[in-house]
């Protein structure tokens, strides 16, 4: 049976406090919500639930692309496990997705030795023709480093090789590398894999074509070997490579947005939305990325359920589909859900992985920001208590354009560019405290922004 907060906070207070209802309402949201989010806390680092159900969901079905069969039967699991686990409403919601298939593929060195060199075709790139493409490299440095040397390019596979600094820097390579080299005449571009650190592990990731340039075919290869290639051009020696893709962008398929609440009640109309995206890049199993950020999200809902909290509002907890390859689950969800958007009190989303939460970055009003702040201090005793200006995601940031105040699970990246869209994305690299501890930081900053007396304000 769910008891209403009210309920429960009243009888905490009453019990624990002189005056009665007058103890009932105090202005401080830390004070007022102290017992309920160490109760939240308190269950959610009791038990390894969440790892584990990471783990299953993972290892069952491996990795889970837009438009693939594990995929679909990954949702077809989650839904029925949200139902179990008390989940209200718990449905799937139609939208079609991108399929982009990888085929088969490799690249080797032809000159100045012959030895393969792993890679990941990018995804949304085309592919070679049947025979490959064998042709001369070119290093380059950056986009400017390209340029003085555009006249070389021509005819060239271009390689760029650029050391990891920020995601945000160094990604650009990755999105915009083929146009840019197709600009200047290359027949396929090569980027150094997008991570600080490697042992021999290609990354893969989006990129992107210009309607107005010649498609050509993009791969990423390891830091190691990047380096290699550079070093080599240094010392004047020619580098020749094949590269054989057989990639291919095939008709959209349906897929669904994973959806499970716990109904508020006094408010139902009014709703926090939280979650993660259920699918992952074609290889590794999408541990951290980001079956994790779904999960803590359905667990925080789950322990609600199991501890009879019942918020004023709505909770929503959202396993956003396409999200690695083509965003479709986050702008379906906001046109299926536009019309009730003004009543989206806040959209948490955690897409950085389920390393030991640090807090969150929060977008809307300063008078919104000054009540979650309240809010993050609840959460010091799990070291998740900051919360700073700038945060969302991007399965969110649909809605949050509409108005929707946004936050986003911060934790620690020490290492989660050293795994990100590789085949190391696996359960082993997450800790089960760690995982725990997301789902606190989730549990109660969702339990507190639904149930506050007043709507958070935009």
């Amino acid at each position: 049976m769910l008891i209403s907060p009210r309920t429960a906070l009243t009888v905490t207070f009453i019990l624990g406090l002189p005056g009665g209802l007058s103890a009932q309402r105090p202005t401080d949201l830390a004070v007022r919500y102290r017992v309920v989010a160490d109760r939240l806390i308190d269950v959610a680092l009791a038990d390894s639930a969440a790892w584990n159900k990471i783990a299953v969901l993972t290892e069952t079905f491996g990795a889970r692309f837009s438009g693939t069969p594990a995929l679909e039967r990954a949702i077809d699991w989650t839904l029925a496990e949200m139902k179990r686990d008390g989940l209200q409403k718990v449905r799937g919601e139609q939208v079609m997705v991108p399929r982009w298939v990888r085929g088969e593929e490799r690249a080797d060195i032809i000159s100045p030795r012959a030895a393969p060199l792993p890679m990941l075709a990018l995804g949304g790139s085309i592919g070679t023709p049947p025979n490959g493409i064998t042709a001369e490299v070119l290093v380059v440095s950056s986009f400017d480093d390209l340029s003085a040397k555009a006249a070389k390019a021509r005819g060239k596979i271009v390689l760029f090789d650029v050391p990891f600094t920020t995601y945000g820097a160094t990604v650009r390579y990755r999105g915009t590398g083929a146009v840019e080299a197709a600009k200047v005449g290359a027949v396929a571009s090569l980027v150094r894999s997008v991570g600080p650190f490697s042992m021999q592990t290609p990354h893969t990731g989006g990129m992107r074509y210009d309607s107005s340039v010649k498609q050509i075919p993009s791969a990423a290869i390891t830091g190691e070997d990047a380096s290699m290639l550079r070093r080599m051009q240094d010392r004047g020696e020619r580098v020749v490579v094949k590269l054989a893709m057989g990639a291919r962008t095939l008709p959209d398929v349906p897929s669904r947005n994973v959806i499970g609440e716990i109904v508020g009640s006094e408010k139902p109309e009014e709703i926090v939305v939280i979650g993660g995206h259920i699918d992952s890049w074609d290889v590794g199993r999408g541990a951290m990325d980001d079956a994790g950020g779904v999960i803590v999200a359905w667990e925080a809902v789950r322990l609600m359920h199991k501890l009879g909290m019942r918020p004023r509002r709505t909770v929503r907890v959202v396993g956003w589909t396409n999200e690695e390859n083509g965003l479709r689950g986050g702008t379906g969800y906001r046109d299926a859900h536009r019309a009730e958007l003004d009543k989206h009190i806040l959209a948490i989303e955690s897409d950085g992985g389920v390393f030991a939460p640090r807090g969150f970055g929060f977008t809307g009003s300063d008078s919104a920001f000054a009540l979650m702040s309240q809010v993050a201090s609840l959460l010091k005793r799990i070291g998740a208590g900051e919360l700073t200006r700038g945060g969302g995601g991007a399965d969110i940031g649909p809605i949050m354009a509409l108005g929707v105040p946004g936050m986003g699970l911060q934790v620690d990246g020490t290492r989660y560019f050293w795994y990100h869209h590789t085949d190391a994305d696996t359960v082993d690299k997450l800790d089960p405290g760690e995982v725990a501890k997301c789902v606190a930081a989730m549990a109660v900053m969702a339990y507190v922004a639904a149930d506050m007396p007043e709507p958070l304000p935009r």
